[in-house]
Protein backbone atom coordinates (compact mmCIF):
# COMPACT_ATOMS: atom_id res chain seq x y z
CA UNK A 1 0.00 0.00 0.00
CA UNK A 2 1.21 3.66 -1.24
CA UNK A 3 2.06 5.22 1.89
CA UNK A 4 1.19 8.96 0.91
CA UNK A 5 -1.18 11.96 1.52
CA UNK A 6 -2.06 15.07 -0.23
CA UNK A 7 -3.29 17.83 2.34
CA UNK A 8 -5.09 21.39 1.21
CA UNK A 9 -5.18 23.74 4.09
CA UNK A 10 -7.15 27.30 3.36
CA UNK A 11 -7.50 30.01 6.15
CA UNK A 12 -7.77 33.54 5.69
CA UNK A 13 -4.16 33.81 6.85
CA UNK A 14 -2.60 30.70 3.92
CA UNK A 15 -3.15 28.75 1.52
CA UNK A 16 -1.50 25.22 1.94
CA UNK A 17 -1.29 22.23 -0.81
CA UNK A 18 1.15 19.62 0.29
CA UNK A 19 1.82 16.38 -0.68
CA UNK A 20 4.13 13.67 0.17
CA UNK A 21 5.89 9.82 -0.15
CA UNK A 22 7.03 8.56 2.59
CA UNK A 23 8.82 5.50 0.61
CA UNK A 24 10.45 8.20 -1.84
CA UNK A 25 14.20 9.87 -2.52
CA UNK A 26 13.81 12.77 -1.46
CA UNK A 27 13.04 14.52 -4.32
CA UNK A 28 11.12 17.97 -3.59
CA UNK A 29 9.53 20.95 -5.32
CA UNK A 30 8.93 22.96 -2.62
CA UNK A 31 7.45 26.85 -2.88
CA UNK A 32 6.72 28.82 0.48
CA UNK A 33 7.07 32.14 -0.28
CA UNK A 34 9.50 32.24 2.39
CA UNK A 35 12.89 31.61 1.17
CA UNK A 36 14.79 30.09 4.11
CA UNK A 37 12.12 27.83 4.82
CA UNK A 38 12.42 26.55 1.31
CA UNK A 39 15.59 25.84 2.16
CA UNK A 40 14.59 23.77 5.05
CA UNK A 41 11.69 22.00 4.19
CA UNK A 42 13.76 21.07 0.71
CA UNK A 43 16.92 19.45 3.32
CA UNK A 44 14.41 18.09 5.27
CA UNK A 45 12.50 16.12 2.21
CA UNK A 46 16.25 15.46 0.83
CA UNK A 47 17.87 13.94 3.93
CA UNK A 48 14.15 12.02 5.19
CA UNK A 49 14.27 10.60 1.54
CA UNK A 50 10.24 11.74 2.35
CA UNK A 51 9.16 13.17 -1.25
CA UNK A 52 7.50 16.48 -0.78
CA UNK A 53 6.05 18.90 -2.97
CA UNK A 54 4.71 21.97 -1.12
CA UNK A 55 3.03 24.71 -2.65
CA UNK A 56 2.22 27.73 0.26
CA UNK A 57 1.46 31.78 0.04
CA UNK A 58 0.05 33.39 3.37
CA UNK A 59 0.02 37.10 4.68
CA UNK A 60 3.73 37.33 4.51
CA UNK A 61 3.39 40.97 3.99
CA UNK A 62 2.31 40.81 8.06
CA UNK A 63 4.62 38.42 9.28
CA UNK A 64 5.72 34.94 7.32
CA UNK A 65 4.73 33.08 11.03
CA UNK A 66 1.61 32.25 9.58
CA UNK A 67 2.31 30.47 6.18
CA UNK A 68 5.48 28.89 8.28
CA UNK A 69 2.91 27.97 10.93
CA UNK A 70 0.32 26.27 8.57
CA UNK A 71 2.70 24.48 6.46
CA UNK A 72 4.45 23.30 9.36
CA UNK A 73 0.93 21.99 10.71
CA UNK A 74 0.00 20.66 7.06
CA UNK A 75 2.84 18.64 6.71
CA UNK A 76 2.55 17.13 10.43
CA UNK A 77 -1.41 15.95 9.51
CA UNK A 78 -0.01 14.61 5.91
CA UNK A 79 2.81 12.66 7.71
CA UNK A 80 0.46 11.07 10.23
CA UNK A 81 -1.79 10.51 7.51
CA UNK A 82 0.55 8.10 5.61
CA UNK A 83 1.93 6.41 7.93
CA UNK A 84 -1.54 4.69 8.62
CA UNK A 85 -1.91 2.24 11.50
CA UNK A 86 1.89 2.41 11.35
CA UNK A 87 2.30 -0.95 11.30
CA UNK A 88 5.48 -2.24 10.65
CA UNK A 89 7.56 0.53 10.82
CA UNK A 90 10.82 0.94 12.66
CA UNK A 91 9.12 3.81 14.96
CA UNK A 92 12.05 5.09 17.52
CA UNK A 93 14.78 7.00 15.37
CA UNK A 94 17.67 9.63 16.52
CA UNK A 95 20.43 10.66 14.39
CA UNK A 96 23.19 13.45 15.31
CA UNK A 97 23.96 15.73 12.54
CA UNK A 98 27.11 18.19 12.06
CA UNK A 99 27.12 21.75 10.12
CA UNK A 100 30.57 23.41 10.49
CA UNK A 101 30.41 24.48 14.75
CA UNK A 102 27.25 23.51 15.10
CA UNK A 103 26.33 20.29 15.98
CA UNK A 104 22.23 18.55 16.28
CA UNK A 105 20.62 15.32 17.53
CA UNK A 106 17.03 14.48 17.31
CA UNK A 107 14.99 11.22 18.99
CA UNK A 108 11.72 10.47 16.92
CA UNK A 109 9.51 7.72 18.90
CA UNK A 110 6.41 7.61 16.57
CA UNK A 111 4.32 6.88 19.15
CA UNK A 112 1.06 8.58 18.60
CA UNK A 113 1.11 10.84 21.56
CA UNK A 114 2.95 14.15 20.74
CA UNK A 115 5.15 16.18 22.56
CA UNK A 116 8.23 18.28 21.68
CA UNK A 117 11.05 19.16 23.47
CA UNK A 118 13.92 21.58 22.11
CA UNK A 119 17.08 22.63 24.31
CA UNK A 120 20.47 24.14 23.74
CA UNK A 121 19.82 26.61 21.39
CA UNK A 122 22.04 29.30 22.40
CA UNK A 123 20.70 32.93 24.14
CA UNK A 124 19.33 35.28 21.71
CA UNK A 125 19.24 32.68 18.98
CA UNK A 126 15.43 32.78 19.03
CA UNK A 127 15.71 36.71 17.72
CA UNK A 128 18.05 36.40 14.83
CA UNK A 129 16.56 36.97 11.43
CA UNK A 130 17.84 34.25 9.24
CA UNK A 131 17.67 34.95 5.76
CA UNK A 132 16.14 38.35 6.23
CA UNK A 133 12.59 36.55 7.15
CA UNK A 134 12.96 33.52 9.22
CA UNK A 135 13.30 34.13 13.10
CA UNK A 136 15.21 31.46 15.23
CA UNK A 137 12.56 31.40 17.34
CA UNK A 138 10.45 29.60 14.37
CA UNK A 139 12.61 26.51 14.04
CA UNK A 140 11.20 25.21 17.94
CA UNK A 141 7.53 26.66 16.43
CA UNK A 142 7.87 24.48 13.08
CA UNK A 143 9.07 21.02 15.32
CA UNK A 144 6.51 21.75 18.13
CA UNK A 145 3.60 22.05 15.62
CA UNK A 146 4.71 18.91 13.65
CA UNK A 147 5.24 16.65 16.72
CA UNK A 148 1.22 18.01 17.62
CA UNK A 149 -0.43 16.96 14.31
CA UNK A 150 1.90 13.93 13.42
CA UNK A 151 1.76 12.39 16.96
CA UNK A 152 5.32 12.32 17.37
CA UNK A 153 7.31 13.00 20.66
CA UNK A 154 10.47 14.94 19.68
CA UNK A 155 13.52 15.55 21.46
CA UNK A 156 15.95 18.31 19.80
CA UNK A 157 18.79 19.33 21.43
CA UNK A 158 21.42 21.41 20.19
CA UNK A 159 25.05 20.51 21.42
CA UNK A 160 26.87 23.04 20.09
CA UNK A 161 26.38 25.97 17.73
CA UNK A 162 26.76 29.37 17.30
CA UNK A 163 26.06 30.71 13.04
CA UNK A 164 22.32 30.82 13.01
CA UNK A 165 21.89 29.19 9.74
CA UNK A 166 23.57 26.68 10.83
CA UNK A 167 21.73 26.16 13.81
CA UNK A 168 18.86 26.03 12.25
CA UNK A 169 20.04 23.57 9.52
CA UNK A 170 21.85 21.45 11.55
CA UNK A 171 18.16 21.18 13.73
CA UNK A 172 16.20 20.49 10.80
CA UNK A 173 18.95 17.60 8.70
CA UNK A 174 18.97 15.98 12.24
CA UNK A 175 14.98 15.24 12.43
CA UNK A 176 15.16 14.59 8.99
CA UNK A 177 17.29 11.79 9.06
CA UNK A 178 15.78 10.63 12.09
CA UNK A 179 12.25 10.31 10.60
CA UNK A 180 14.15 9.09 7.98
CA UNK A 181 15.02 5.77 9.98
CA UNK A 182 11.75 6.00 12.36
CA UNK A 183 9.02 5.60 9.27
CA UNK A 184 11.29 2.85 7.62
CA UNK A 185 9.62 -0.21 7.45
CA UNK A 186 11.50 -2.73 9.87
CA UNK A 187 11.69 -6.75 8.16
CA UNK A 188 12.07 -8.27 11.32
CA UNK A 189 8.19 -7.31 12.55
CA UNK A 190 6.96 -8.13 9.67
CA UNK A 191 3.88 -6.10 9.13
CA UNK A 192 3.29 -5.92 13.30
CA UNK A 193 2.37 -2.31 14.83
CA UNK A 194 5.31 -2.18 16.92
CA UNK A 195 3.80 -1.47 20.33
CA UNK A 196 3.15 -3.72 23.75
CA UNK A 197 -0.40 -1.85 23.43
CA UNK A 198 -0.92 -3.34 19.87
CA UNK A 199 -1.66 0.22 18.38
CA UNK A 200 -0.04 3.73 18.27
Amino acid sequence: MARTATIKRETSESSIELTLNLDGTGKTNIDTSVPFYNHMMTALGKHSLIDLDIKAHGDTDIDVHHTVEDTAIVFGEALKQALGDKRGIRRFADATVPLDEALAKAVVDISGRPYAVCTGEPEGFEYAMIGGHFTGSMVRHVMESIALHAGLCLHLQLIAGRDPHHIAEAEFKAVARALRFAVEPDPRIQGLIPSTKGSL
